[in-house]
């Protein structure tokens, strides 16, 4: 009890400190970061400071990159906090006060690495939860390849056209929602009204991959929703977005980090063409023939990524937990050198 009444203190302490920092105090925090958070899921931190002042984004688990309400350096100590709008209600389910819930992320560095913990006030306020993970610097992006001197392995047809062989779910306790039949790989995630929704899986391939060019089709139904993540990391959006001003959520971005430049999806229901080559941690996205996405860097993982190690082979992985959707002729061409 004494340790949760410290914890929150310091919270609410901090959350009305200056966000000014002197010297190299931040030094040993600035860059990016991969989390490993609680439960084990992947998460993103970068800090920046300009002109004496710091600035920090976050992302934690799935969504998207999102910016810190205040970040400091306290006594060695890196302190991100963050607010959450709560609801209080009555007995009879009527909101009666709208609050906020400050988070607070508390991060020591040694090094390369990061020991972190999260504190999160119960919302009645009697009390703080803390769980504690870790984090590694990610180490800077090399400079853009040249893709023209790319060396290329023999294609791999991923989809066989007529069963799930060399695929499995990404959490095998999901609903499974795929189907093939006739060439396409179906999502059909069935939700019934009036009954609790079902949670259906993200379909993955069982071999894992380095750098590559992807190339498959993909028919999105209107409202569709799901995403290509490459070696498990970085998801390249498949939505129906058709007609929506750029956006790194529309179709072909790379979800919430990457915006396309042009708009080059087609109207729901018809087949997309989608181009991908992912080398030295830099993407190219063609959508429909059209060049979106040209070698651009990715800082670091996605939203729903299966870890935040950006080195570590990883599969393709389909994500069907949203809305159905069909994809034919999945071909993976593995990058040599």
């Amino acid at each position: 009890m004494r340790k949760n009444t410290c914890c929150l203190s310091a919270l609410l302490a901090l959350s009305v400190c200056c966000t000014f920092a002197l010297g190299g105090e931040a030094d040993p925090y600035l860059g990016r970061w991969a989390l490993t958070i609680p439960g084990g899921g992947a998460g993103w931190l970068r800090v920046e400071q300009q002109d004496g002042y710091l600035d920090a984004s976050i992302l934690w688990g799935g969504g998207s990159v999102v910016g810190v309400d205040w970040v400091g350096v306290v006594d060695g100590a890196l302190y991100a906090l963050r607010l959450r709008k709560v609801e209080r209600k009555n007995a009879a389910g009527e909101v009666i006060v709208t609050q906020m819930l400050p988070e607070t992320i508390l991060a020591h560095a040694t090094g390369d690495a990061l020991q972190l913990t999260q504190m999160v006030p119960h919302r009645n306020g009697l009390g703080v939860d803390t769980r504690e993970f870790t984090g590694q610097r990610i180490p800077p992006l090399p400079a853009a390849p040249d893709l023209s001197k790319a060396e290329y392995g023999k294609p791999i047809e991923l989809f066989n056209g007529k069963d799930l062989a060399g695929w499995k779910l990404t959490n095998p306790n999901a609903k499974s929602a795929w189907s093939a039949a006739d060439g396409v790989l179906v999502n059909d995630p069935v939700q019934e009204k009036g009954k609790p929704r079902v949670h259906y899986g993200n379909l993955r391939t069982v071999a894992e991959f380095e750098d590559f060019n992807l190339k498959l089709e993909v028919n999105v139904p209107r409202g569709g929703n799901s995403g290509i993540y490459l070696r498990g990391i970085y998801e390249v959006q498949v939505a129906d977005t058709y007609g929506r001003r750029l956006d790194s959520h529309n179709m072909g971005g790379v979800y919430s980090r990457i915006t396309p430049t042009v708009a080059a999806e087609k109207p729901a229901g018809q087949w997309q063409t989608v181009n991908i080559t992912l080398m030295d941690r830099h993407v190219t996205v063609q959508l429909n023939d059209q060049r979106i996405i040209d070698n651009q860097p990715l800082l670091g993982c996605t939203g729903g990524a299966l870890w935040s190690d950006e080195f570590r082979p990883g599969p393709i992985y389909l994500q069907g937990d949203h809305t159905g959707v069909s994809y034919r002729n999945i071909v993976l061409t593995p990058i040599l050198n």
